[in-house]
């Protein structure tokens, strides 16, 4: 951006349940659009532009996200009360945090230290309606022992060609995971929940579209029987003619943790 500007990073949290994802789309709903409009109505006279961290997909959640916005002009005359006038004219499912200077060599993108994403489920069960936007529910029983084992396999730098659409294989898809793992879901709590839920966690610099999403739709068919553990191990060998395609539903999933280099906050 040109010295023009003034540089924020804004950190958000929002309920991704009604939204069509980040990334504004004509005639939808998103999160990126619903920002715009807010601060283009609360700054009808101030150029500007903003840049999310990453594209969510439609119904995903986010507990830890952050955007850049990019204003023309003077900097802010007071930053608390611009948050606190944002916050009261966005709606109830989005709220902005924090929000701090940044300078023009900081990109949100590239210096992204790693993000955590979370997808809770259950299963058995079904669900009490209201736990839809934050859990995804399987109704068939499922070999949790045996999901945990296999999310270990994850860890590492991979091919990850199977888990992205077919239009994105080749394109950029290894990727480096830190962590993967299944454990009880500790990350939020209602009287609506069930009794035992569960969270995949998993923590990589970046990740290609779709990847968590299929991830967890593997580990679900090893779950339910559907596939065997040997089918995920090759589905990590490079050039493996393995074909997964189910993309587990975006209500399960929340984007936990980000962090950036040099710690910005």
């Amino acid at each position: 951006m040109a010295d023009k500007y003034c540089n924020y990073l804004l950190r958000i949290q929002f309920l991704g349940f009604r939204y069509s994802g980040w990334q504004k789309q004509p005639n939808q709903k998103t999160i990126e659009g619903m920002l715009l409009k807010t601060l283009k109505f609360i700054l009808p006279h101030r150029k500007l532009k903003i840049l999310g961290a990453g594209r969510t997909d439609a119904k995903v959640s986010a507990v830890n996200g952050a955007f850049e916005l990019f204003l023309e002009g003077c900097p802010l005359e007071d930053e608390k009360a611009f948050l606190n006038l944002l916050n009261f004219n966005l709606p109830s499912d989005i709220k902005i945090v924090s929000i701090n200077n940044t300078n023009k060599n900081f990109n949100i993108i590239k210096d992204a230290r790693y993000k955590e994403y979370v997808y809770l489920f259950s299963f058995g069960c079904k669900n009490h309606p209201f736990a839809a936007p934050f859990i995804a529910n399987i109704p068939e029983e499922m070999k949790i022992d045996l999901m945990k084992e296999a999310a270990n396999l994850f860890v590492g730098r991979h091919d990850f060609s199977t888990y992205t659409v077919k239009e994105g294989r080749g394109k950029n898809s290894i990727r480096k995971v830190n962590s993967c793992f299944i454990t009880e879901n500790n990350i939020l709590k209602a009287n609506f929940f069930p009794d035992t839920s569960y969270a995949l966690h998993i923590q990589a610099n970046g990740f290609i579209r779709y990847q968590v999403r299929m991830i967890m739709g593997a580990l679900i068919q090893l779950g339910k029987g559907e596939i065997e553990l040997s089918t995920i191990r090759e589905s990590l060998v490079p050039d493996n003619t393995i074909e997964l395609s189910y993309v587990a539903p975006g209500s399960g999933l929340l984007l936990n943790k980000l962090d950036f280099r040099g710690n910005p906050d």
